[in-house]
């Protein structure tokens, strides 16, 4: 085959590939951002750190209306967990910092709970565009799980209370274990 051919054949094969790709990246849910994290948005996530810190203690969680959800972890890809996810429906499509829609727990290995981070959650609908906070993207949309109790969304996790090595804003924590799969809240 004569080279400028070649090369025309090779160009050709190039964007095929790239136009598959670009067609699999806007059919699947797209992730969080993972990307190093800029020291200013320690001081963005300040009023979260603030308003959350106190949710340490469990029922004080439960009283201000956070109800338990099953432990969630990574079954397909074993990227590790999100723990236990302790809902406010209130706060659903809050984009305020200081009003997360979802607080997260590890088990403490002594019988009770240990609070590892937060969770803003957006209701996804053909009309949601996809938000972003902190100057993250949001992962979803994220099909409707335990039970449906939580409905189709789009999320952003930001571990404030425990190190994630896959990102502060990652949603699986490879740190993070579930005693089994869906255990209860």
């Amino acid at each position: 085959m004569p080279a400028h051919l070649a090369g025309a054949a090779r160009g050709a094969a190039a964007l095929a590939l790239a136009s598959t790709a670009a067609l699999a990246l806007a059919t699947a849910p797209a992730r969080a951002d993972r990307g190093p994290v800029d020291a200013s948005v320690w001081k963005q996530l300040a009023p979260a750190v603030a308003a959350t810190a106190k949710y340490k203690d469990v029922p004080l969680a439960v009283a201000a209306g956070y109800q338990p959800n099953p432990c969630t972890m990574d079954m397909k890809d074993g990227m590790g967990a999100m723990g236990y996810h302790y809902i406010n429906p209130k706060r659903y499509g809050s984009l305020d910092p200081a009003e997360p829609a979802a607080l997260l727990y590890e088990d403490d290995g002594r019988g009770g709970r240990r609070l590892t981070g937060v969770e803003w959650i957006v209701k996804a609908d053909k009309n949601t565009a996809r938000p972003t906070m902190f100057g993250r993207k949001f992962e979803g949309p994220v099909t409707a799980h335990h039970n449906s109790t939580i409905p189709t969304h789009y999320s952003l996790h930001a571990w404030l209370y425990k190190k994630n090595p896959s990102g502060l804003f990652y949603e699986w924590n490879p740190t993070v274990k579930c005693p089994y799969p869906g255990a209860p809240g």
